[in-house]
């Protein structure tokens, strides 16, 4: 298969119209990318919800009080830590990710993300929760998170890095890697295999269509397997 996008524009476009996250996780599992897939429980804030975009991380922290002065880190000084500045950095299709926060707290909120969609922003992902749930189902924007809980950051975290690398349970995530999410998880696409890895997904894709029509039409699994080694 040839490639037959130019930009984020154009392959963003095409997997909002083709692609769902089993295949390109099958596709990242068949190049041995095999920790791709983050924690189960984040989950979209609505079923139809579908995420593409590039990885804008964001690294968070505990803390025990809003505001800490006489610390030797000014931002303990600081409500909220460098969040607000994280938001504002936001580009075009470029997508929230946060983690490095106990799951006591949410992580992100209505105005928050009403910022990143005018920024032209592609959605977020939270290790945690996510609040404000009515106001952010009105944004239709994508969302994931561990679900709904209301406590709130301010006096619980701060954000004290972006741009920089973060982990959830041992999948990394870089700047400017593709996070790719639906009902049935999200799973981030490294940088540096991106082409090869949608390639792949479009394929798998398309052909998965012709697997399907011909069980319809009454092909048996060992039949469609032996024939188009897909399933």
């Amino acid at each position: 298969m040839i490639k037959f996008w130019n930009n984020d524009d154009e392959l963003f476009a095409a997997a909002k119209e083709e692609l769902f996250t089993a295949v390109v996780g099958d596709a990242m599992d068949k190049m041995l990318l095999l920790h791709q897939f983050l924690p189960p429980k984040i989950q979209p804030l609505q079923e139809r919800m579908f995420l593409i975009g590039r990885a804008m991380p964001v690294l968070e922290a505990d803390t025990f009080e809003e505001l800490s002065y006489g610390s030797q880190n000014k931002l303990m000084s600081k409500p909220f830590g460098l969040m607000l500045e994280a938001l504002d950095d936001l580009k075009k299709n470029e997508i929230y990710i946060c983690s490095g926060a106990s799951p006591n707290y949410a992580l992100v909120g209505e105005l928050m993300m009403t910022r990143a969609k005018i920024l032209g922003a592609a959605g977020a992902v939270a290790n945690g929760y996510s609040r404000d749930t009515f106001g952010m189902l009105d944004l239709n924007f994508p969302i994931f998170s561990y679900g709904n809980y209301a406590q709130d950051q301010g006096p619980r975290g701060k954000v004290i890095d972006f741009r920089v690398p973060i982990e959830m349970e041992g999948v990394r995530i870089n700047p400017g890697d593709i996070i790719v999410g639906d009902v049935d998880g999200v799973c981030v696409v490294p940088k540096e295999y991106e082409e090869e890895v949608f390639l792949r997904a479009f394929d798998k894709a398309r052909r998965e269509k012709t697997v399907l029509k011909a069980i319809q039409n009454g092909m048996s699994a060992v039949d469609a397997w032996n024939k188009y080694q897909i399933m």
